[in-house]
Protein backbone atom coordinates (compact mmCIF):
# COMPACT_ATOMS: atom_id res chain seq x y z
CA UNK A 1 0.00 0.00 0.00
CA UNK A 2 1.13 3.72 -0.86
CA UNK A 3 0.35 6.26 1.81
CA UNK A 4 -0.72 9.69 1.04
CA UNK A 5 0.49 11.85 3.85
CA UNK A 6 -0.48 15.74 3.84
CA UNK A 7 2.33 18.03 5.37
CA UNK A 8 0.36 20.74 8.00
CA UNK A 9 3.29 23.24 8.82
CA UNK A 10 4.86 25.30 5.91
CA UNK A 11 7.85 26.39 8.96
CA UNK A 12 11.58 25.23 8.62
CA UNK A 13 11.08 21.33 9.15
CA UNK A 14 8.49 21.01 6.44
CA UNK A 15 11.06 20.65 3.69
CA UNK A 16 13.22 18.03 5.34
CA UNK A 17 9.55 15.68 6.37
CA UNK A 18 8.45 16.19 2.42
CA UNK A 19 11.89 14.80 1.34
CA UNK A 20 11.44 12.07 3.87
CA UNK A 21 8.74 11.02 2.24
CA UNK A 22 9.64 11.31 -0.86
CA UNK A 23 12.39 9.15 -0.46
CA UNK A 24 10.19 6.22 0.58
CA UNK A 25 8.81 3.82 -1.57
CA UNK A 26 5.29 3.69 -0.16
CA UNK A 27 4.72 7.17 1.15
CA UNK A 28 3.39 9.97 -1.21
CA UNK A 29 2.97 13.37 -0.32
CA UNK A 30 -0.48 14.74 -1.82
CA UNK A 31 -0.70 17.83 0.06
CA UNK A 32 0.81 20.85 2.52
CA UNK A 33 -1.03 23.24 4.59
CA UNK A 34 0.63 26.54 5.23
CA UNK A 35 -2.46 28.56 7.19
CA UNK A 36 -2.58 30.81 4.29
CA UNK A 37 0.98 32.13 4.26
CA UNK A 38 2.06 30.94 0.53
CA UNK A 39 4.83 29.34 1.84
CA UNK A 40 4.02 25.85 1.49
CA UNK A 41 3.45 26.97 -2.38
CA UNK A 42 7.65 27.47 -2.33
CA UNK A 43 8.08 24.42 -0.46
CA UNK A 44 5.97 21.95 -3.00
CA UNK A 45 4.27 24.09 -5.20
CA UNK A 46 3.40 20.56 -7.27
CA UNK A 47 1.03 19.50 -4.34
CA UNK A 48 -2.91 20.57 -4.53
CA UNK A 49 -2.93 23.30 -1.96
CA UNK A 50 -6.37 22.91 -0.91
CA UNK A 51 -7.36 23.83 2.44
CA UNK A 52 -4.46 26.04 2.83
CA UNK A 53 -5.81 27.58 5.87
CA UNK A 54 -8.95 25.21 6.47
CA UNK A 55 -7.81 22.54 8.92
CA UNK A 56 -11.16 20.94 8.68
CA UNK A 57 -11.00 20.70 4.69
CA UNK A 58 -7.68 19.15 4.52
CA UNK A 59 -8.55 16.82 6.71
CA UNK A 60 -11.56 15.62 4.63
CA UNK A 61 -9.28 14.56 1.99
CA UNK A 62 -9.50 11.25 0.65
CA UNK A 63 -6.07 10.81 -0.62
CA UNK A 64 -4.72 11.68 2.96
CA UNK A 65 -3.80 8.37 5.22
CA UNK A 66 -1.64 10.27 7.18
CA UNK A 67 -0.89 13.52 8.62
CA UNK A 68 2.45 14.82 9.56
CA UNK A 69 2.17 17.69 11.85
CA UNK A 70 5.27 20.30 11.18
CA UNK A 71 3.78 23.73 13.12
CA UNK A 72 4.45 25.52 16.34
CA UNK A 73 4.78 22.73 19.26
CA UNK A 74 2.09 24.14 21.48
CA UNK A 75 -0.41 23.92 18.42
CA UNK A 76 -0.21 20.15 17.87
CA UNK A 77 -2.92 18.48 20.08
CA UNK A 78 -6.08 20.32 18.23
CA UNK A 79 -4.60 19.25 15.09
CA UNK A 80 -3.73 15.40 16.14
CA UNK A 81 -7.12 15.26 17.80
CA UNK A 82 -8.67 16.87 14.49
CA UNK A 83 -6.81 14.05 12.65
CA UNK A 84 -7.96 10.95 15.24
CA UNK A 85 -11.65 12.27 14.61
CA UNK A 86 -11.43 11.86 11.11
CA UNK A 87 -9.59 8.52 11.09
CA UNK A 88 -6.52 10.04 9.96
CA UNK A 89 -3.02 8.55 11.30
CA UNK A 90 -0.80 11.11 12.81
CA UNK A 91 3.16 11.98 13.30
CA UNK A 92 3.99 15.04 15.02
CA UNK A 93 7.00 16.74 14.89
CA UNK A 94 9.10 17.32 18.42
CA UNK A 95 8.06 18.03 20.86
CA UNK A 96 4.67 15.86 20.41
CA UNK A 97 3.17 18.60 22.99
CA UNK A 98 4.13 20.70 25.52
CA UNK A 99 2.56 19.21 28.43
CA UNK A 100 1.70 15.84 29.74
CA UNK A 101 -2.40 16.29 30.21
CA UNK A 102 -1.75 17.91 26.06
CA UNK A 103 -0.14 14.61 25.08
CA UNK A 104 -2.30 12.00 26.93
CA UNK A 105 -5.45 14.15 24.89
CA UNK A 106 -3.66 13.05 21.88
CA UNK A 107 -3.14 9.71 22.93
CA UNK A 108 -6.47 9.26 23.99
CA UNK A 109 -7.90 10.72 20.79
CA UNK A 110 -6.37 8.14 18.50
CA UNK A 111 -6.70 5.29 21.22
CA UNK A 112 -10.77 6.43 20.71
CA UNK A 113 -10.34 6.04 16.55
CA UNK A 114 -8.49 3.44 16.47
CA UNK A 115 -5.70 5.37 14.33
CA UNK A 116 -1.99 5.17 15.24
CA UNK A 117 -0.16 8.33 16.75
CA UNK A 118 3.70 8.47 16.58
CA UNK A 119 6.40 11.19 17.71
CA UNK A 120 9.89 12.04 15.77
CA UNK A 121 13.00 11.71 17.40
CA UNK A 122 15.25 11.49 14.08
CA UNK A 123 18.96 11.52 15.81
CA UNK A 124 17.66 7.87 17.06
CA UNK A 125 18.60 7.07 13.56
CA UNK A 126 22.07 8.24 13.65
CA UNK A 127 24.91 5.33 12.67
CA UNK A 128 26.31 5.96 16.46
CA UNK A 129 22.74 6.40 18.37
CA UNK A 130 22.17 2.83 17.02
CA UNK A 131 25.71 1.13 16.87
CA UNK A 132 25.05 2.34 21.05
CA UNK A 133 21.67 1.08 21.56
CA UNK A 134 23.11 -2.25 19.99
CA UNK A 135 25.78 -2.56 22.78
CA UNK A 136 23.57 -1.38 25.36
CA UNK A 137 21.14 -3.93 24.62
CA UNK A 138 24.21 -6.66 24.69
CA UNK A 139 25.39 -5.77 28.13
CA UNK A 140 29.02 -4.52 27.19
CA UNK A 141 28.27 -1.89 29.53
CA UNK A 142 28.12 -4.02 32.02
CA UNK A 143 26.05 -2.52 35.06
CA UNK A 144 25.18 1.53 33.70
CA UNK A 145 26.46 3.62 36.21
CA UNK A 146 26.62 6.88 34.74
CA UNK A 147 25.34 8.47 31.70
CA UNK A 148 25.34 12.60 30.35
CA UNK A 149 24.17 14.34 27.76
CA UNK A 150 25.08 17.97 26.58
CA UNK A 151 23.93 20.34 23.92
CA UNK A 152 26.31 23.26 24.16
CA UNK A 153 24.36 25.72 21.71
CA UNK A 154 24.16 28.86 20.40
CA UNK A 155 20.99 30.96 18.92
CA UNK A 156 21.21 34.61 17.53
CA UNK A 157 19.16 37.01 18.46
CA UNK A 158 16.90 36.83 15.09
CA UNK A 159 16.24 33.25 15.85
CA UNK A 160 14.13 34.57 18.53
CA UNK A 161 13.14 37.57 17.67
CA UNK A 162 11.91 36.63 13.82
CA UNK A 163 9.34 34.25 15.40
CA UNK A 164 6.30 35.03 17.12
CA UNK A 165 6.71 31.37 19.34
CA UNK A 166 9.98 30.43 20.16
CA UNK A 167 10.92 31.35 23.31
CA UNK A 168 7.54 31.55 24.73
CA UNK A 169 5.86 29.26 27.62
CA UNK A 170 2.25 29.36 25.81
CA UNK A 171 3.80 27.79 21.52
CA UNK A 172 7.20 27.03 22.62
CA UNK A 173 6.76 25.39 26.01
CA UNK A 174 10.16 26.11 26.94
CA UNK A 175 13.55 26.83 25.34
CA UNK A 176 16.77 25.40 25.43
CA UNK A 177 15.70 21.98 27.17
CA UNK A 178 11.87 21.80 25.54
CA UNK A 179 13.33 22.91 21.64
CA UNK A 180 16.65 21.78 21.17
CA UNK A 181 17.91 19.94 24.17
CA UNK A 182 14.74 17.73 23.67
CA UNK A 183 16.68 15.32 21.07
CA UNK A 184 19.69 14.89 23.78
CA UNK A 185 17.12 14.44 26.19
CA UNK A 186 15.60 11.74 24.61
CA UNK A 187 18.39 9.86 23.48
CA UNK A 188 19.94 10.06 27.08
CA UNK A 189 16.72 7.46 28.25
CA UNK A 190 16.25 5.76 25.28
CA UNK A 191 19.72 4.53 25.58
CA UNK A 192 19.77 3.75 29.06
CA UNK A 193 16.53 2.14 28.72
CA UNK A 194 16.10 2.30 32.27
CA UNK A 195 13.72 4.86 33.24
CA UNK A 196 13.93 8.26 35.09
CA UNK A 197 13.10 7.84 38.52
CA UNK A 198 13.75 11.66 39.90
CA UNK A 199 15.41 14.79 38.55
CA UNK A 200 16.81 17.97 40.04
CA UNK A 201 17.33 20.61 37.94
CA UNK A 202 18.16 24.80 37.68
CA UNK A 203 16.79 26.95 34.37
CA UNK A 204 17.78 30.51 33.54
CA UNK A 205 17.90 33.51 30.96
CA UNK A 206 21.35 34.24 30.23
CA UNK A 207 22.26 35.52 27.10
CA UNK A 208 18.28 36.30 25.70
CA UNK A 209 16.95 38.21 28.31
CA UNK A 210 14.02 38.90 25.66
CA UNK A 211 12.48 35.85 25.84
CA UNK A 212 10.09 34.34 28.40
CA UNK A 213 11.83 30.52 28.48
CA UNK A 214 15.73 29.41 29.79
CA UNK A 215 18.46 29.47 27.46
CA UNK A 216 20.81 27.60 29.76
CA UNK A 217 19.99 24.66 32.01
CA UNK A 218 21.15 22.25 33.98
CA UNK A 219 19.98 18.71 35.53
CA UNK A 220 20.94 15.69 37.59
CA UNK A 221 19.29 12.43 37.05
CA UNK A 222 18.56 9.10 39.15
CA UNK A 223 17.40 6.38 36.96
CA UNK A 224 15.43 3.62 38.46
CA UNK A 225 18.47 0.86 37.96
CA UNK A 226 20.42 3.30 39.98
CA UNK A 227 22.42 4.55 37.20
CA UNK A 228 22.98 8.84 37.69
CA UNK A 229 23.28 11.12 35.56
CA UNK A 230 23.46 14.80 34.00
CA UNK A 231 21.67 16.75 31.11
CA UNK A 232 22.97 20.31 30.69
CA UNK A 233 21.28 22.12 27.47
CA UNK A 234 21.72 25.70 26.42
CA UNK A 235 21.24 28.31 23.45
CA UNK A 236 23.53 30.61 25.52
CA UNK A 237 27.03 29.43 24.02
CA UNK A 238 28.73 30.72 21.57
CA UNK A 239 29.18 29.73 18.70
CA UNK A 240 28.15 26.44 20.01
CA UNK A 241 29.51 22.89 19.18
CA UNK A 242 28.82 19.03 18.76
CA UNK A 243 26.02 17.40 21.34
CA UNK A 244 28.17 14.91 23.56
CA UNK A 245 26.42 11.68 25.04
CA UNK A 246 28.33 9.76 27.79
CA UNK A 247 27.52 6.47 28.67
CA UNK A 248 29.72 4.26 31.12
CA UNK A 249 29.21 1.83 32.81
CA UNK A 250 31.53 -1.10 35.22
CA UNK A 251 32.70 -2.90 31.69
CA UNK A 252 33.10 -0.46 29.72
CA UNK A 253 32.47 3.75 28.53
CA UNK A 254 31.96 5.59 25.61
CA UNK A 255 31.27 9.07 24.09
CA UNK A 256 28.67 9.99 21.33
CA UNK A 257 29.71 13.33 19.08
CA UNK A 258 26.86 14.50 17.03
CA UNK A 259 26.51 10.96 15.05
CA UNK A 260 30.52 9.82 15.52
CA UNK A 261 32.03 8.96 18.89
CA UNK A 262 34.43 10.35 20.72
CA UNK A 263 35.61 7.34 22.57
CA UNK A 264 35.24 3.82 22.61
CA UNK A 265 36.38 1.67 24.90
CA UNK A 266 35.38 -2.17 26.61
CA UNK A 267 36.98 -4.30 29.17
CA UNK A 268 36.57 -6.92 26.56
CA UNK A 269 37.70 -6.07 23.64
CA UNK A 270 35.64 -7.57 19.98
CA UNK A 271 36.96 -8.02 16.40
CA UNK A 272 34.37 -5.19 15.77
CA UNK A 273 36.02 -2.88 18.40
CA UNK A 274 38.68 -1.82 16.26
CA UNK A 275 37.01 -1.34 13.13
CA UNK A 276 34.27 0.80 14.84
CA UNK A 277 37.27 2.79 16.06
CA UNK A 278 38.59 3.80 12.55
CA UNK A 279 35.33 4.20 10.91
CA UNK A 280 33.10 6.33 13.82
CA UNK A 281 36.44 7.86 15.77
CA UNK A 282 36.56 11.39 15.21
CA UNK A 283 36.23 15.29 16.43
CA UNK A 284 33.76 17.22 14.78
CA UNK A 285 34.63 20.44 13.27
CA UNK A 286 31.23 21.89 14.10
CA UNK A 287 27.94 20.56 15.72
CA UNK A 288 24.79 19.49 13.95
CA UNK A 289 22.69 22.28 14.73
CA UNK A 290 24.76 23.89 16.72
CA UNK A 291 24.10 27.33 15.94
CA UNK A 292 22.24 27.62 12.99
CA UNK A 293 18.98 25.20 13.55
CA UNK A 294 19.38 23.77 9.68
CA UNK A 295 22.60 23.56 9.03
CA UNK A 296 24.01 19.92 8.65
CA UNK A 297 20.70 18.48 9.16
CA UNK A 298 19.42 15.96 6.45
CA UNK A 299 16.49 13.75 5.98
CA UNK A 300 17.79 10.96 7.31
CA UNK A 301 16.46 10.24 10.20
CA UNK A 302 13.06 11.94 9.61
CA UNK A 303 13.13 9.08 6.81
CA UNK A 304 13.86 6.08 9.28
CA UNK A 305 11.26 7.47 11.72
CA UNK A 306 8.48 7.97 8.61
CA UNK A 307 9.81 3.85 7.28
CA UNK A 308 8.93 2.40 11.07
CA UNK A 309 5.34 4.22 11.48
CA UNK A 310 4.51 3.51 8.46
CA UNK A 311 6.16 -0.19 8.36
CA UNK A 312 4.01 -0.45 11.49
CA UNK A 313 0.76 0.45 10.03
CA UNK A 314 1.43 -1.94 7.12
CA UNK A 315 1.80 -4.84 9.72
CA UNK A 316 -0.28 -3.61 12.03
CA UNK A 317 2.15 -3.38 14.91
CA UNK A 318 3.10 -0.09 17.16
CA UNK A 319 5.31 2.50 15.47
CA UNK A 320 8.52 1.99 17.90
CA UNK A 321 8.32 6.01 18.60
CA UNK A 322 4.17 6.03 19.46
CA UNK A 323 2.40 8.63 21.64
CA UNK A 324 4.07 6.94 24.97
CA UNK A 325 7.32 7.18 24.01
CA UNK A 326 7.33 10.20 22.83
CA UNK A 327 5.73 11.30 25.93
CA UNK A 328 8.94 10.51 27.76
CA UNK A 329 11.45 13.18 27.09
CA UNK A 330 8.92 15.83 27.95
CA UNK A 331 7.98 14.06 30.87
CA UNK A 332 11.60 14.40 32.14
CA UNK A 333 11.66 18.11 30.80
CA UNK A 334 8.48 19.05 32.65
CA UNK A 335 9.64 17.53 36.01
CA UNK A 336 13.28 19.48 35.52
CA UNK A 337 11.23 23.16 35.02
CA UNK A 338 9.38 21.71 38.22
CA UNK A 339 11.91 21.28 40.05
CA UNK A 340 13.99 24.69 38.87
CA UNK A 341 10.37 26.56 40.26
CA UNK A 342 11.44 25.21 43.78
CA UNK A 343 14.76 25.94 43.97
CA UNK A 344 16.15 22.16 42.06
CA UNK A 345 14.51 20.11 44.94
CA UNK A 346 14.29 16.50 43.69
CA UNK A 347 11.55 15.43 41.59
CA UNK A 348 10.20 12.07 41.03
CA UNK A 349 8.94 11.06 37.97
CA UNK A 350 5.45 8.64 37.74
Amino acid sequence: MTYGIGIVGAGMIAPFHLEAIRGLPNAQAVGIMDHGSGKGHEIAPDLDPTGADDIEAFLARSDIDVVAIATPSGSHLDIAVAAAKAGKHCIVEKPIEITLPRIDAMIAAHAAAGTALGGIFNTRYTKGAQLLKRTVEAGRFGALTFASSVGPWWRDPDYYQSSNWKGTWAMDGGGALMNQGIHSVDLLQWLVGSPVASVSGRIATTAHPYIETEDTSAATLQFESGALGTIACTTSMWPGHFRTLILGGTDGTAVLADEGLLFWQFREETDEDQAIRDELLALPSAGVGASNPAAGVDARGHRAVFADFLGALEAGKTPSINGNEARKAVAIIRAIYESAETGGAPVNLD
